[in-house]
């Protein structure tokens, strides 16, 4: 909407026009097959998905493999998940999305990202967000990976905090936009370009981070989320995770996101006679999630630092065995949770379908996830009052 509008002005030395015919690009697994896959029901969880070996250099566009994903870029409505893996910078190269806006979440290796706006340096534990048509470079010290939720149709907003009032969850002072910086070289640059889920390059003969000056606030960003001021229940009950989203994009239906980014950061847990765990549930979103580092208090064993899960719409789930008899015979006191732990959630109102590539080809997908809550006791009694 106008009244909504996000603009910016940039001084520049050469116009970006300036450049090469486009020419189609091989995306690899960075792709939209999600749309003729077979749909799966399942609970899923992945391990750990594999960064490229010292042998092979894999730089952060070629790094990018699609999980998920649902609509379609060129409707304007719709998300899709990927997973970064990549171990060289990208040089001459750079990159920009014109179907929609990047999150980006490193759970591995730091990111130098260089943007037509700054530079950002982006850690685990952080997240950034480029919006659309905004051009980009990653720079890598290392191996390196990470989770990318990528919208359509509109763009992050902080949650409207309805009674919580002025203060909360994650405040606006904390969010770091760069300042302008730039590289005046004439040399050969490769510029990719996302458009309509197919890549196509273009080469320039000068860098496109030739920006001197900018005005605005259409910007990239970043936020740490040691600054997350946590709202948590203090007498009963579970709250819902709606109290730990830090982004939201917007969808078509009023108070219901598109795609919500919600963190589980460490906090006290206080609640008396209640389980205290997510409990089982089913419901009307798709629940990603993934996990920077530590253990996440719901599932401690399998769910692993660079892996994933994926509860789709209506699916059950909810803790394992172990969890599950822990937090029901435990004596309910005051206790730190997630301490050196991370977890994260992007949570969907969208039917998200996954690809063939997490389905099969990485070879990462647990077939044994629904083990988890085979042995699940009964516990009614229906004696007991």
């Amino acid at each position: 909407a106008w009244y909504q509008r996000r603009v910016r002005g940039l001084y520049r030395i050469r116009p970006s026009v300036i450049h090469k015919p486009y020419e189609e690009l091989d995306g690899g697994f960075f792709s939209d097959d999600y749309l003729t896959a077979p749909p799966n029901p399942q609970q899923m969880r992945w391990k750990p998905f594999d960064i490229p070996s010292q042998e092979t250099d894999v730089d952060f566009i070629k790094g990018l493999s699609t999980v998920a994903g649902a609509g379609d870029p060129t409707t304007r409505y719709g998300a899709a998940i990927h997973i970064y893996a990549c171990n060289t910078s990208m040089g001459k190269r750079a990159f920009y999305n014109a179907d929609g806006d990047f999150l980006i979440v490193p759970q591995q290796g730091t990111l130098m990202v260089t943007t037509e706006l700054g530079r950002m340096e982006v850690n685990p534990n952080e997240l950034c967000v480029i919006q659309q048509g905004i051009r980009f470079k990653v720079d890598v010290y290392g191996p390196s990976r990470g989770y990318v939720l990528e919208v359509w149709g509109n763009h992050f907003v902080l949650p409207n905090l309805g009674p919580i009032g002025a203060n909360g969850l994650a405040n606006p002072r904390d969010f770091q936009t760069p300042v302008a910086w730039y590289e005046d070289l004439d040399e050969e640059y490769t510029i990719v370009s996302k458009f309509q889920n197919k890549l196509f390059s273009v080469k320039q003969d000068h860098s496109p981070f030739d920006v001197v000056g900018w005005h605005g606030n259409y910007a990239p960003y970043k936020y740490d989320f040691k600054n997350f001021m946590v709202i948590n229940a203090t007498s009963f009950d579970h709250a819902d995770p709606s109290i730990f989203t830090v982004l939201t994009c917007p969808g078509a239906v009023e108070g219901t996101g598109l795609c919500d980014f919600v963190i589980f950061p460490p906090r006290w847990a206080v609640q008396d006679h209640t389980f205290r765990p997510p409990y089982y549930h089913r419901n009307c979103m798709s629940e990603f999630m993934g996990l920077i580092f530590g253990n996440y208090e719901a599932k401690e064993d399998d769910f692993l630092p660079g892996g994933a899960s994926l509860h789709s719409m209506m699916t059950p789930h909810g803790p394992d065995v172990k969890c599950f008899t822990t937090a029901s015979t435990e004596t309910l006191r005051p206790v730190r949770v997630a301490d050196n732990t991370q977890a994260f959630m992007f949570e969907s109102s969208l039917s998200l379908k996954t690809t063939r590539w997490a389905q099969r080809v990485c070879q990462k997908l647990d077939d044994n996830y629904w083990k988890c809550w085979e042995e699940l006791p009964k516990k009614f009694n229906p004696s007991q009052k």
